[in-house]
């Protein structure tokens, strides 16, 4: 008799032993290890259809809750969430599971650290996927002079918005599984705003980022079902272990400055939507990639898909990352 296909509610949760206490980590399958990160504001259950899609080819795929998110622990300061206490959580969970590596699968947020796990702990993870965000090297200015000159000073880019501890929170938590819904379609290839409309990316002054966000409008991708399951981990936790990643990065800036310019060797694969301003805004980051990524296997960017691309195209995604995966070398 065949065995059944690997279905979500097969997974097993586990929360696994980190340097800041804890990470949950959703289990499925057997096989080469494969772990996966999240970005902002989501969590491990943004990989629900790659997980049965990856066991099913043979592999032992982890979603986890990236620190600050979810069961996984969340540490007050802000200097927790720096980038190489992320990379430092991802290998002591290739540990926890009596594993000595693993493939790293990052989308959004959860990109950057998986191609920071890969270029601070090559021992640990042999290759890397990126989904949505193109690696940029450690270096160059400083992360906040950078974001705070966009706008043309007329308006407020949303990761400056993100950097006064409490403020963020402030618009987000009267209403979290509202303001999560706008976030998630105003990035929505099917419910992001036309040409000519004002960018969700910014603030104007006196404003909030909501006021920008698609009113009362789910993407296709995203039932009622699941919105609730994003909202109950959010009203449980709050916002602030999430931001905090964003209000990090001028110390990463400090931290990996003795890696200016580092190329990541190892095997990767990027997939990009068409429509997401990350593929279009870091455009320059993917002509980079014959010298920042000289390991590139796959790279393809996506038609009419925004920034959630693995819930957006779930199949599309899940053959590239197979066939990605499948080619890798096995030692």
């Amino acid at each position: 008799m065949p065995h059944p296909a690997p279905q979500l509610e097969d997974v097993t949760h586990r929360l696994l032993p980190a340097p800041a206490g804890r990470v949950h980590a959703a289990e499925l399958g057997e096989g080469p290890l494969v772990l996966l990160l999240h970005g902002f504001p989501e969590s491990w259950y943004s990989w629900r259809h790659q997980l049965p899609a990856l066991a099913a080819a043979g592999y032992r795929a982890i979603a986890v809750d990236v620190r600050g998110y979810g069961r996984s622990s969340r540490p007050a300061a802000v200097a927790a969430y720096r980038m190489r206490d992320l990379v430092a959580d991802n290998a002591a969970v290739v540990e926890a599971l009596g594993e000595r590596s693993a493939v790293v699968v990052g989308h959004d947020w959860g990109a950057t650290i998986a191609a920071h796990s890969a270029l601070l702990r090559p021992d640990v993870f042999r290759a890397v996927g990126l989904l949505s965000v193109p690696y940029t090297p450690p270096g160059g200015p400083r992360p906040s002079e950078i974001f705070a000159q966009l706008g043309g000073g007329k308006e407020e880019f949303y990761v400056s918005y993100f950097q006064e501890p409490g403020r963020a929170e402030r618009e987000i938590e009267p209403d979290v599984r509202g303001w999560l819904a706008g976030f998630y379609a105003a990035l929505s290839a099917d419910t992001m705003p036309g040409p000519g409309a004002p960018d969700p990316h910014f603030v104007s002054p006196g404003s909030t980022l909501r006021d920008r966000f698609p009113a009362d409008r789910l993407p296709a991708w995203l039932g009622e079902a699941e919105l609730d399951v994003y909202a109950g981990e959010f009203e449980r936790t709050g916002l602030t272990g999430a931001l905090n990643r964003y209000r990090a990065m001028d110390e990463d800036w400090k931290d990996l400055a003795d890696l200016t310019g580092a190329p990541i060797p190892q095997p990767s694969l990027f997939l990009g939507g068409t429509l997401d301003a990350s593929t279009t805004w870091l455009s320059d980051a993917i002509e980079a990639f014959p010298v920042t990524l000289p390991g590139l296997r796959s790279s393809h960017l996506l038609e009419g898909c925004g920034h959630w691309i693995q819930q957006e195209h779930p199949d599309e995604v899940n053959r590239l990352l197979t066939a990605w995966l499948a080619a890798l070398p096995t030692d």
